[in-house]
């Protein structure tokens, strides 16, 4: 006797650039509100740009950092802040940075971004402390998040 499991997979949107422009103002949003001049990446699930922005008095390395944290809390899948033990000497990825030829940045300040549970991206800020630029970032994709819950609710209502 054979037994047959089905798996059925829901396929999810990937972060579009509209996703990414909300991201993008509400991280600009809040700094300008702390008084923090930043620059923001926003990177799709493959890496790739999708939105950039540099305040004009952001210093110049914040748009640097801003990618490197999106690309690191992409590739590992959690927010840079939850990162920075595991680099420092005795912790899980210590060798990890100068391991890979990758542009990987374990300080505060990227965030991936989830759609259904499954990551669809990452948002890097750069440019306010690193707590600052955590919570920059982190405001961003809770702002999204409520859009996107939003729009889905207004497409169920319709």
């Amino acid at each position: 006797m054979t037994t047959r499991t089905t798996t059925t997979t829901t396929a999810v949107a990937p972060l579009t650039t509209q996703d990414a422009e909300i991201l993008v103002e509400a991280a600009r949003s809040a700094a300008e509100s702390a008084g923090v001049t930043v620059a923001v990446s926003v990177l799709d699930a493959g890496g790739h740009p999708l939105a950039f922005r540099r305040d004009d008095r952001a210093v110049l390395i914040a748009g640097e950092t801003s990618t490197r944290k999106a690309y690191t809390a992409l590739q590992l899948n959690a927010p840079t802040a939850d990162l920075v033990d595991a680099v420092r000497p005795g912790g899980l990825f210590h060798t990890l940075p100068t391991a890979l030829d990758k542009p990987l940045l374990f300080i505060a300040g990227g965030v991936p971004v989830q759609r259904d549970g499954r990551l669809i991206g990452a948002i890097g800020v750069g440019g306010g402390a690193p707590e600052q630029d955590h919570g920059f970032a982190t405001a961003a994709v809770d702002t999204l998040a409520r859009a996107s819950t939003a729009a889905v609710d207004a497409l169920t209502r319709g």
